[in-house]
């Protein structure tokens, strides 16, 4: 390949690098957490003192809960697995109008259950969003709104995310065989980082050209669908999307609930349909009106799911007809399963623990691919400078874009960790934990990045990751406190899932410690002209 082409791009994946790098670091390392969400949301949530009531009674504790909030019927669900995060067998949230399809936290959350005397007992409830929160840094990399021009933004991120990708197998294709498992650590350090920026990013290629092609497509997605009714559809697409699940004649008159078939005969049916599927929830919609359904969420160990939060059938919860299973684990056809199979690689839903776990570790190693990307662009720019003689100064955009690497990707990395912790110190003792989750994660972003600045980037790095480490590991302080200490309100869960957030954070907050160490070496011991360097620059 001709050296001019090559070099040409080398300056497109060095720019749209640098461009999109630090938003890269801010939804790979939250995406790389929004794996767990469920164990996230299990360690923040207290125990429940509500009573989880036998299936057996769940019809009545429905017929009773419509009769008292009718507005419940629109869509309320029935939880058939007992966990932290699981406040009663049945639950709903009303919805204001107008509200943000994608905010999964808008109106007033209730739930209900069946005291001992035999009525129904119905609570406004605050379900944990932590994981929401660090999903929506995900999903609009990093932006404080999490609406449709945020997700746009990230659109464009991952569009450029994309060319860097192409990009960057060009510039490395002429030495690839060469290079592939080159890793000199007898050399300098930029050409050790080189080699690790290479190693990572080809052996995880087919990860990141999955995540950045999916990613692109969820951005835009309203916007497809919405150019599709009306060129393709003539503005039909949702009476045709309905019209695959009507029924055969609409009721004329509102259904009676007392009339649905209890859900244990309901999950028998699915029982028969998908042997290997285990249902977790069963999401009641529309019940009292003629396009009555019920959606039964769950997963399939051996199959892939189509969503983040499992697949489902649909069922009428009349007659117990199947209405819709083109999103059932297992049970889909050949154009379904390509359309799921974009969800499930996104999100990791296939595969198990051990896919999960696959994922963390390379969305993790992703985060580092952008941060070291732009730390040899700096020192790629150090090197031009100096010609014959040695810089003395670095260049004023050069020290900001160093500063504001490590006050962006730390800041990241303390204000998660800091509102992890105050998802489960701040619970009870706030009216909207949603808003607080926001205000510790933006304030210790911000103040990270205003640190950086005005410190320098070699000083701030090792003082932000020794702060980053002293965050993370109050994570597991925490519990250890409701442990110790009850009477600080903390709690302690024992199920392996919240435990497994425990000593995540606690493995994390050493490899903050490990990293401040190897950072400040290279501060005392490294180039007097490096922007990394906290000694004073060399005579010219």
């Amino acid at each position: 390949m001709r050296a001019d082409v090559v070099r040409l791009y080398k300056t497109v994946h060095s720019w749209t690098g640098i461009l999109a790098g630090l938003a890269l670091f801010i939804a790979f390392y939250a995406g790389a957490l929004t794996v767990f969400k469920e164990p996230l949301n299990r360690w923040v949530t207290p125990p429940s003192a509500a009573a989880f009531i036998p299936l057996a009674e769940t019809p009545e504790l429905i017929r009773r809960t419509l009769a008292a909030h009718p507005a419940s019927a629109e869509d309320f669900q029935i939880n058939l697995k007992k966990r932290e995060d699981v406040p009663a067998r049945l639950e709903w949230r009303e919805r204001p109008k107008g509200a943000d399809e994608h905010d999964s936290f808008a109106g007033h959350a209730y739930a209900a259950t069946l005291t001992v005397d035999g009525t129904e007992r119905v609570e406004e409830i605050h379900p944990a969003q932590l994981a929401e929160f660090i999903d929506a840094l995900h999903r609009v990399v990093g932006l404080p709104f999490d609406n449709d021009p945020s997700r746009w933004v990230m659109g464009v991120i991952a569009m450029l995310y994309g060319l860097a990708l192409v990009s960057g197998v060009i510039v490395l294709f002429p030495s690839l065989v060469k290079d592939l498992f080159a890793f000199r650590v007898d050399r300098k350090s930029k050409r050790m980082w080189l080699d690790a920026h290479n190693i990572v990013g080809l052996l995880s290629l087919p990860f990141h050209i999955v995540i950045a092609l999916t990613a692109a497509v969820f951005a835009y997605h309203d916007v497809i669908y919405a150019t599709q009714d009306r060129i393709i559809h003539e503005g039909a697409l949702a009476s045709a999307w309905e019209g695959k699940q009507r029924s055969a004649a609409p009721a004329a008159h509102p259904r009676d609930p007392a009339r649905m078939l209890a859900p244990e005969l309901l999950l028998a049916r699915v029982a028969i349909l998908a042997p290997g599927f285990e249902p977790e929830r069963m999401q009641y919609q529309k019940v009292t009106g003629p396009r009555a359904s019920v959606r039964i969420w769950g997963h399939d160990p051996r199959a892939l799911s189509p969503r983040a939060q499992g697949g489902f059938v649909a069922i009428d919860p009349y007659s117990g007809r199947v209405t819709r299973a083109d999103f059932l684990p297992g049970q889909q056809d050949a154009a379904n399963l390509t359309l799921s199979s974009f969800f499930a690689l996104h999100f990791a839903s296939f595969g198990g623990i051990a896919v999960k776990w696959t994922y963390f570790l390379l969305a993790l190693a992703g985060a580092w691919l952008f941060y070291s990307g732009n730390l040899l662009w700096i020192e790629s720019r150090r090197k031009a400078q100096r010609g014959d003689v040695k810089v003395p100064e670095q260049r004023r955009d050069v020290r900001w874009l160093a500063a504001g690497t490590v006050g962006v990707c730390l800041g990241c990395v303390c204000g998660i960790s800091l509102t992890i912790v105050a998802g489960k110190c701040l619970y009870g003792h706030v009216v909207d934990l949603a808003a607080w989750h926001r205000y510790v994660y933006y304030s210790a972003f911000f103040a990270c990045i205003g640190w950086a600045l005005r410190r320098g980037a070699a000083n701030a790095a090792i003082e932000l990751l020794l702060l980053g480490a002293a965050c993370t590991f109050a994570i597991p302080v925490a519990t250890l406190l409701g442990a110790l200490v009850p009477s600080t309100g903390l709690w302690v869960h024992t199920s392996a899932a919240a435990l497994g957030v425990d000593l995540t954070a606690f493995a994390g907050g050493l490899c903050l410690v490990w990293i401040a160490r190897v950072t400040a070496r290279r501060a005392t011991q490294g180039d007097r002209d490096s922007v990394w360097s906290i000694r004073r620059p060399s005579a010219r």
